[in-house]
């Protein structure tokens, strides 16, 4: 069952975007692309307030993600991208993704914080990062 309302548009939505930030970093990687998306849908706090639905969040400007606005986000979502999306609109959460927010590619190790919050963990290129619960409990 999923977590936010999603149609067919959004699945292939998310799965674009998890495809132009992560696909280099394998399902794993753009599993944890949709992980951040759905609980930016779900959080409704902090820089996240009054994003509602995936064509909110995807295209949030400013603090949306750079494949929207730095021009990379042009292919076709393929099948087995919208079958990644599909599972984290279902809820499925992958470590250290499972409750952040926000990740960037440093150019050397993860900061312990960024924008004040914790550093959830590193994958492959990737730093995560997770609000408090008190911050964002509809994260958690």
């Amino acid at each position: 069952m999923a977590v936010i309302k999603a149609n067919s548009s959004d699945v292939d939505l998310l799965a674009r975007l998890m495809r132009a930030e992560a696909e280099g970093e394998g399902e794993q990687g753009m599993m944890m692309v949709g992980n951040v998306g759905v609980n930016r849908i779900l959080g409704n706090c902090l820089d996240f307030k009054n994003i509602r639905n995936m064509n909110d969040m995807v295209y949030q400007s400013p603090g949306g993600f750079e494949a929207t606005q730095k021009g990379y986000f042009y292919q076709r979502a393929r099948e087995r991208d919208r079958r990644l999306a599909q599972r984290a609109i279902n809820g499925e959460r992958t470590w250290p993704a499972n409750n952040a927010l926000w990740f960037f590619r440093p150019q050397g190790d993860c900061p312990a914080t960024w924008y004040n919050q914790a550093n959830s963990g590193r994958f492959k290129n990737h730093c995560f990062f997770q609000p408090t619960q008190e911050d964002c409990p509809s994260v958690f």
